[in-house]
């Protein structure tokens, strides 16, 4: 799968990354799923963070990237009848970890075009993922990317995440979403 883009948080340095590093690192993979429906395209609206993202998340021990993605997928929007899972792209991104098990992790998120039913079911969030108000939506992706770009703009708090997914965001423009002619 292409890889698009690595990105390092601050804290953490190129060597720090090096094999001959003291530091440990762990390494997460994490499947992100792309449905598009003309031009909305089924995001996460989390309400703590005021922000758009890709329905997905960790991989299992276990499953490959397509049976974690469809997991996810039903968990967090509700999505029934996954299929039609193509490649589309990977981003890497280093950031420290505070988890006794290392110092920093490398999340690793492979991203799939698919088709989902018309229908959403129920969703099955995590605890945290309630308490962040987290719900999926169905939104025009250039509202999505403006929104979470003002986000990006006005907030010193945005983490690596938000520029993650609005850089994802507009590679999904660029190359999925048909320009008028």
């Amino acid at each position: 799968m292409q890889l698009l883009k690595t990105t390092i948080h601050p804290d953490v340095s190129l060597a720090d990354i090096e094999p001959e590093s003291d530091l440990t690192l762990v390494t997460r993979h994490a499947a992100r799923g792309i449905i598009i429906r003309d031009e909305k395209i089924l995001l996460l609206y989390t309400k703590r963070y005021d922000d758009y993202s890709l329905p997905g998340g960790g991989i299992d021990e276990g499953e490959d990237n397509v049976q974690g993605l469809t997991r996810e997928l039903k968990e967090e929007t509700g999505a029934q009848g996954v299929r039609n899972v193509k490649d589309f792209a990977r981003y890497d991104e280093y950031r420290p970890w505070h988890k006794p098990n290392a110092d920093i992790i490398h999340m690793v998120s492979f991203c799939y075009v698919c088709d989902i039913d018309e229908e959403l079911g129920d969703t099955a969030y995590e605890a945290y993922e309630i308490k962040n108000g987290m719900e999926p939506v169905w939104v025009n992706i250039h509202e999505a990317i403006t929104h979470n770009q003002r986000v990006i703009d006005e907030s010193p708090k945005a983490g690596l995440s938000i520029h993650r997914e609005t850089f994802l965001l507009r590679e999904i423009v660029e190359k999925l979403i048909a320009v008028p002619a």
